[in-house]
C-alpha cells in the first residue's frame, strides 16, 4: 500500500536559500523517511535574489500565500531567516484563506513576524523551531531531524524540555518580539510562558529590548518568562556590567513577571521546537 506523503512547502520570506542546501535537505529527508512519507516542496522563490532578499516584496508575498493557501500542502517550513518578513506581513494578513489555517508552520528568527501574525489570527499549529538553512550549522543534521520529527509526527522528542500541555507557550527572537509590539499582528500572550533568545546583540541592546517588552501592559500578563541562548554577543567599548540572565531576572523582578529559568532555544543547531498555545496537544491532521 502506497504511503500518502506529508507535503512540506518551503518558502523564504527573507533571504534566499542556496540550491545545494535544498538538494542536501531533500536527500536528508529521504534518508530519514525512506518509506516516502515526506515530500519537500521548494517554492522557486526560495532561490531568487533581489538585493538582500529572496525576490522582491511582491514575489515573496505571492510565494508565501501560494504555499499557505494550497490545500494540498500539509505544512509550511520557512527556509531561512534574514530580514524581510515584516515587509510582507500586513499584506499577508489579508491574503490568507481558509486552507491556510489547516496546516503547520515552523521557523524562528525573522520568520517570527509571520508566526506572530498566524497565531494572532487564531492558527493552531504554529511553532518556533529549526529552519532549512540550519542544515549548514555545526550539528545541522540533528536540527533538521528535530524539525521534521515535529512537522511529520508531532514527535515530543523535538520539543523544548519545559514545554507542557498544561500551560501555553510561545517563543521569539527578542528583537523581533520587541518590534512586533503595537503592530496589527502583535500576539496575545496572556497566560503564556514566553521564551526568548537573541544573537549578535550587545548587552545594552538586550537590556533595552527587555525593558520595552516587559513594560508593555499585555506582556505583564505572562505566566512567566524563560531565557534561551544569547550567542555571539559583541564586546562593547565599556562592559555593560550584567550578563543576559541577570538582565532578564532584573526586568522580571521590576515588572512582576515570573522568571522561570533557561530555555533550550537559540540561533544554533540545538534549537528545539516550541509549539504556540495548545499546539502541543494537536495531532498532525
Amino acid at each position: 500500500m502506497k504511503v500518502k506523503p506529508v507535503r512540506i512547502g518551503l518558502v523564504a520570506p527573507g533571504s534566499p536559500l542556496e540550491a545545494d542546501t535544498a538538494r542536501d535537505l531533500a536527500a536528508l529527508a529521504a534518508s530519514l523517511y525512506p518509506d516516502g512519507r515526506v515530500e519537500l516542496m521548494f517554492h522557486p522563490q526560495c532561490f531568487l535574489s533581489h538585493g538582500h532578499f529572496a525576490g522582491d516584496d511582491g514575489t515573496r508575498l505571492a510565494a508565501f500565500l501560494e504555499v499557505a493557501n494550497d490545500p494540498a500542502i500539509d505544512a509550511v517550513w520557512f527556509a531561512r531567516g534574514g530580514y524581510g518578513a515584516v515587509r510582507i506581513a500586513e499584506a499577508a494578513m489579508d491574503g490568507l484563506r481558509a486552507a491556510a489555517a489547516d496546516k503547520a508552520y515552523l521557523g524562528y528568527s525573522d520568520a517570527g513576524t509571520l508566526l506572530a501574525l498566524l497565531y494572532s489570527k487564531g492558527f493552531g499549529q504554529v511553532a518556533h523551531g529549526p529552519m532549512g538553512q540550519d542544515l549548514r550549522r555545526s550539528g545541522g543534521d540533528e536540527a533538521i531531524t528535530r524539525a521534521l520529527a515535529w512537522l511529520v509526527d508531532r514527535d515530543a522528542v523535538a520539543l523544548e524540555g519545559s514545554v507542557s500541555p498544561d500551560v501555553p507557550a510561545a517563543a521569539f527572537n527578542l528583537t523581533i518580539l520587541s518590534q512586533l509590539l503595537g503592530t496589527p499582528w502583535e500576539p496575545d500572550l496572556a497566560g503564556h510562558v514566553l521564551m526568548v533568545e537573541e544573537v549578535s546583540e550587545h548587552h545594552y541592546r538586550i537590556d533595552r529590548y527587555f525593558g520595552h517588552i516587559l513594560s508593555n501592559p499585555q506582556m505583564r500578563r505572562l505566566a512567566g518568562l524563560r531565557l534561551g541562548r544569547c550567542s555571539d554577543i559583541p564586546e562593547n567599548d565599556r562592559p555593560f556590567g550584567m550578563t543576559e540572565e541577570e538582565i532578564a531576572r532584573d526586568w522580571c523582578a521590576r515588572t512582576g513577571v515570573a522568571y522561570l529559568g533557561r530555555a533550550d532555544i537559540g540561533h544554533d543547531a540545538a534549537n528545539r521546537v516550541v509549539p504556540f498555545g495548545d499546539a502541543i496537544r494537536r495531532p498532525r491532521r
